[in-house]
């Protein structure tokens, strides 16, 4: 793969106090999800034909496998909402939902320097709605019964544990040392990962101003310092130094000052997004570096990764000509066994669904940011609309070109 593609994948995945532990803040977190796992799939496919017989209504709401709600999220096979961008109400299919959905702005600061954050909306259970919030970031356990969220201006010196029903923050985990700028829950939910940062990692500096297109914009600096893990139910956080890794080949200063740490799929190591082969670099819990698990080989950058029961990975973009599609792979040979109408692969709604972002070809010649979201499976080519199209301007602080992130309800 040639550096500027890999660049380029790389760049768009970039687009205080103290308070008494919850002992049954992880239980709550965690309850609906086992709950979930539970629940068997029988009579999916049913689910989906009657959804694509009314696939221009809004809302869409066809019963799941398995029945049940809860309190936090209507638990219906596929809720859809083909007429909205950016959604209003629910969006949901299979095992996930659309839990929060961010626009990225950016504000000129004085002397040249600017800074950038996100805008968040996150769903409210109460209202069935995504609300306007205020936190710089958010990060929806499993279950969609709390966020992690933090405060402006970042690095936070502490995380949020919100309650999404109550709309209230249940405590507060302080943080001793480095202040953080993102922050994610553990697959299992029981655990976070924060990654700290010495300075704002979206803020953009003019004397590291580097040439875009035609125009010379104030660039990044690098200022990760390490990472806390912290319990979800004890708010102990444990700090570990992890400064962002060097890549004196590439240059790659000024473009990215934001170097998040994830979680792999199991929950053992944590990982970061890297511009060049490998494409990931992967860490143990004590910082030192690890190997790529064997489960997790053939993931690339396509956000969907691993399904649910490890067997397949979500790829990357396979369409020829005008033809729209992606891959998906055996997870463990990464050959392809199938290649599905969506351009960008973003989560498993289950083992044998996707949700995508999608795009009629004449529509993508023309703009390929005009998407919307769609549910497709890998052994047909029914595409079931979720989300109206988004703005066709590419300008990411313009509401109209929101991104999703899922989380499983």
């Amino acid at each position: 793969m040639k550096v500027e593609e890999l660049v380029r994948r790389s760049l768009h995945h970039m687009a205080e106090s103290d308070a008494r532990p919850d002992p049954g803040l992880a239980g709550r977190v965690l309850r609906t999800r086992r709950r979930r796992r539970a629940r068997g799939v029988t009579g999916a496919v049913a689910a989906v034909a009657a959804v694509v017989a009314v696939a221009v209504a809004v809302p869409l709401a066809v019963p799941g496998p398995g029945g049940g709600e809860s309190a936090a999220v209507p638990q219906d096979d596929v809720i859809g909402r083909p007429g909205e961008s950016p959604p209003r109400g629910l969006i949901a299919a299979g095992d996930v939902a659309l839990a929060s959905w961010y626009t990225n702005e950016t504000e000129d600061l004085p002397g040249g320097d600017a800074v950038g954050g996100r805008k968040w909306r996150l769903y409210d259970p109460d209202t069935g709605r995504y609300e306007d919030t205020d936190w710089a970031w958010i990060d929806v356990a499993p279950g969609m019964r709390t966020a992690a969220v933090l405060e402006d201006d970042l690095p936070a010196r502490r995380i949020g544990l919100l309650d999404l029903a109550s709309g209230e923050v249940e405590r507060w985990i302080p943080l001793d040392g480095e202040g953080v700028g993102s922050v994610e829950f553990s697959p299992d939910g029981e655990r976070l990962v924060a990654t700290a940062y010495s300075h704002n990692p979206d803020r953009r500096f003019k004397d590291a101003s580097y040439w875009l297109n035609d125009d010379k914009v104030p660039g990044a600096k690098r200022s990760r310092t390490g990472f806390y893990v912290a319990d979800a139910d004890s708010g102990d956080a444990e700090y570990t130094e992890l400064p962002y890794a060097d890549d004196p080949d590439h240059g790659m200063e000024g473009m990215n000052g934001r170097e998040d740490l994830n979680w792999s799929s199991d929950g053992e190591l944590l990982w970061e997004h890297w511009a060049f082969e490998p494409g990931r670099l992967y860490y143990d819990l004590s910082g030192e570096k690890a190997e790529r698990p064997a489960r997790e080989k053939h993931v690339s950058y396509a956000e969907a990764g691993l399904s649910p029961d490890g067997r397949l990975v979500g790829g990357e973009f396979a369409g020829e000509g005008d033809e729209i599609a992606s891959e998906v792979l055996d997870a463990r040979t990464g050959e392809r066994v199938a290649k599905v109408p969506g351009q960008q692969l973003l989560a498993w709604a289950d083992d044998e669904r996707l949700i995508a972002w999608g795009c009629d070809p004449g529509v993508c010649q023309e703009n390929e940011y005009k998407n919307r979201l769609v549910l497709i499976g890998f052994d047909d080519d029914e595409v079931i609309p979720l989300s109206g199209n988004r703005a066709g301007n590419g300008d990411g602080g313009d509401a109209r070109r929101w991104v999703p992130e899922f989380t499983e309800r």
